[in-house]
């Protein structure tokens, strides 16, 4: 993505479900890897949503609503998990005073080396800024120089700009960022460990039970994370589609018998299709990634600005 000129791309991908009432921050916070109780109301987090095996259903950024008067949480979600989400989650409210609801707002991804009107300063990722329209969100970003934002924005605002960018391109440039979302092809596949999620702030190993806690503390105490997300780049895949490619097996070439891995999330690019994947630590530096069989399209590995070896 480049930042030399204005981009904004309207992102249908992408959902936003309200958490409302007394409770929902405390309600959030026993159901998510991340602290939600204690979420200031200028910053964002991102968390995930795990079954009782510690196996991810959903990855989520979550802010505060600006206005104190209505108490809310707010999470961005992939929208083919939205309804599955609500569902779910609506099942262990109980007595909480809590509401669910997916909402009409329109979620945008913008950036611009000099800001469009109303777009906040420079800010470190996880940033929330609100106006009257709605709230910015700094998003991370490969490039430290890159200033990306979602723009969420309220029903009655969210056709007030023109968005002409390519969402496809805004993707590319999560995976670049080693952001990885969960859809519904990748639901129940992976632990937050395996995407990541604990080396860019994704987790919190001190905020108490949430489900699937005892299986994610394990794996990170004992420091048997064996598998992690990697960056690739599919250099022959411009005729692929990448938006079907989410939970497709990747193979060694050079072991041939089995799968050694999934795509996470997939994204054309002009280089190719850019992709996060699922990977063995013992793998990298050694093994000749394919997609989809043995002998198919090469997937070359690509940097993520963090690194992963570290948690093996």
């Amino acid at each position: 993505m480049n930042d030399s000129k204005r981009f904004a791309a309207l992102l249908p991908d992408l959902a936003v479900i309200e958490v409302s009432g007394a409770d929902a921050a405390d309600f959030l916070h026993g159901q998510l890897t991340h602290d939600v109780s204690g979420l200031a109301p200028d910053q964002a987090r991102l968390a995930g949503y795990c079954t009782a095996k510690g196996r991810l259903l959903a990855s989520m950024v979550v802010w505060r609503r600006a206005s104190a008067e209505a108490p809310a949480i707010l999470m961005l979600v992939k929208a083919d998990i939205a309804e599955s989400l609500i569902k779910r989650l609506s099942m262990f409210v109980l007595r909480a005073k809590a509401k669910l609801r997916l909402t009409d707002c329109g979620v945008a991804g913008m950036t611009q080396a000099d800001a469009p009107s109303g777009m906040p300063g420079p800010a470190s990722p996880w940033t929330v800024a609100h106006d009257e329209a709605g709230t910015w969100i700094a998003a991370p970003s490969a490039d430290p120089d890159m200033r990306r934002w979602w723009r969420v924005t309220h029903e009655s605002a969210k056709d007030s700009c023109g968005l002409d960018g390519d969402s496809a391109s805004w993707r590319a440039g999560d995976i670049a960022a080693g952001l990885p979302w969960i859809q519904s092809a990748t639901q129940d596949l992976f632990i937050p460990q395996t995407l990541n999620l604990d080396l860019i702030d994704g987790v919190s190993f001190t905020k108490g039970c949430y489900p699937g806690q005892e299986v994610v503390a394990r794996s990170h105490y004992r420091g048997t994370v064996k598998r992690r997300m990697a960056g690739g780049l599919i250099a022959s895949g411009r005729d692929l589609n990448a938006e079907t490619l989410a939970a497709t097996d990747t193979f060694d070439a050079l072991r041939p018998d089995n799968p050694c891995g999934r795509i996470v999330n997939a994204a054309a690019d002009p280089a190719g299709i850019r992709v996060l994947m699922e990977v063995q630590l013992a793998d990298l530096g050694s093994a000749d990634f394919r997609l989809g069989q043995a002998d198919g399209p090469a997937i070359d590995l690509a940097a993520l600005p963090y690194e992963i070896e570290s948690g093996a």
